[in-house]
């Protein structure tokens, strides 16, 4: 299993995240109301695993909770749309939120306008107090060594927060292409 996950990550490179500052957008054809836009989004987040916070047909948005990233073995899941990401997904605890907005596209030709944001964040987990290279187990949990489990100490819970790593435009691409085959499908 090390060996499959040492292949993966040396297949990358020295591939970093992509972060654009600015959501990515598609335009959509004519004849298409934000009502099924709006309703095609919502249905492909949550086949995508996203569980919906808002939608709103009236005002053009969606947004969803947010969702952990998948791991190697859920490969079910389609919300690690990079290999960075994947890999950054199996390494720390990531998460994902959505933001899906239809607006009128400027012009002649009255078209709506996607566009979708995507935000990660990482979970940042303060380490235990350790004081020797015997209890290094420790580091992150309350584990013993025959057991290692996850528990956080009521000092690493308070102290422990999710920082935004920024946009994710490759998943938000993702996102909106299922949207398009899906409001292609519609008609």
């Amino acid at each position: 299993m090390c060996a499959l996950i040492a292949a993966a990550v040396s297949l990358c490179g020295c591939a970093g995240p992509n972060t654009a500052e600015t959501p990515t957008q598609i335009v959509c054809e004519d004849g298409v109301t934000k009502a099924e836009v709006v309703h095609a989004a919502g249905d492909v987040l949550t086949r995508m695993h996203f569980a919906i916070e808002k939608l709103d047909a009236e005002q053009g948005i969606v947004k969803t909770r947010p969702l952990r990233g998948a791991q190697f073995f859920e490969f079910w899941r389609s919300d690690d749309a990079s290999p960075y990401n994947w890999e950054e997904a199996n390494l720390q605890s990531v998460r994902r939120s959505v933001e899906l907005r239809v607006r009128p596209e400027d012009g002649n030709v009255p078209r709506l306008r996607i566009e979708c944001a995507v935000l990660v964040q990482r979970l940042s987990l303060p380490p235990n107090e350790v004081t020797g290279t015997s209890e290094a187990y420790r580091i992150h949990s309350a584990s013993v060594p025959t057991l290692q489990r996850v528990e956080v100490t009521p000092q690493q819970r308070r102290a422990m927060a999710w920082i935004d790593l920024g946009r994710d435009p490759d998943l938000a691409a993702k996102v909106l292409a299922r949207v398009e085959r899906r409001l292609k499908r519609a008609d």
